[in-house]
């Protein structure tokens, strides 16, 4: 990308601002208050601290936006053609149990589509984003996604139920967001799951997008139960007819 659009750049200030208590909580797990939200799916304190710092650093910016988020749900404001969508922390079972694969996620949803996303892995400085008509990118270098064209040869993310419905190679992650970035730079070659949520997936979808992926059409109004398919041109056609019933 030439230049980085003031939009973008806000976006990236707010995910390096939420960080950094993100990585101090993350070293110190012992400390955290940790609350059952449902069947293997918690809110941490840091959880709702993240989300509260990339809140504040956006409306900074851009008070008339709505907001969507994992934790808070629906805000609106003034301007509702214009969505932030956030997850703070995208696999936090693996967060709260030390296992360093986690990321933040946050996407722009403009008149019905996603305009500019990114997902940022605080641990290893990871920073994948993409803005529409674009291109994608991780930490400033253009991606594109995998060329391989043998099923075979290919490495797939998905979720338990994904991995007992066929016989593609897959792993389960934890994090569906770094699920769809990886595929953007080609260390996935697809990824498929079922009953996701939109904070999960807005970013990554616009960034496989721009890195020349292909994905299933999705109604991105619809904040959950969505299903998702996604991976290069080469092989999309051979990967759905392994997921026939999924």
């Amino acid at each position: 990308m030439n230049s980085i659009s003031p939009i973008l750049n806000i976006m990236i200030k707010a995910c390096e601002k939420a960080s950094k208590p993100l990585i101090r909580d993350f070293g110190e797990l012992e400390n955290l208050q940790v609350s059952k939200k449902g069947p293997k799916d918690f809110v941490t304190s840091s959880d709702k601290k993240v989300e509260n710092i990339i809140i504040d650093e956006l409306i900074k910016h851009k008070k008339k936006f709505s907001i969507l988020t994992e934790e808070q749900g629906f805000i609106g404001n003034e301007d509702k053609k214009n969505i932030w969508i956030i997850d703070p922390i995208d696999g936090t079972t693996n967060f709260l149990h030390g296992i360093p694969h986690f990321c933040i996620s946050i996407a722009l949803r403009s008149n019905d589509e996603i305009i500019s996303g990114i997902i940022f892995d605080p641990i290893k400085n990871e920073m994948f984003y993409a803005e529409k008509n674009q291109g994608a990118y991780f930490n400033n270098h253009r991606i594109r996604v995998s060329n391989k064209k043998l099923l075979d040869e290919c490495l797939f993310a998905t979720n338990k139920n994904g991995l007992i419905s066929n016989d593609l190679n897959s792993r389960i992650t934890g994090s569906a967001a770094l699920d769809l970035a990886y595929v953007g730079n080609g260390r996935f070659d697809g990824y498929f799951q079922n009953n996701l949520n939109i904070w999960d997936i807005a970013a990554g979808i616009l960034i496989v997008s721009e890195a020349g992926g292909k994905i299933n059409k999705i109604d991105i109004t619809k904040t959950e139960n969505i299903k998702l398919k996604a991976s290069s041109e080469n092989i999309y056609e051979k990967m759905l007819y392994k997921l026939d019933k999924f």
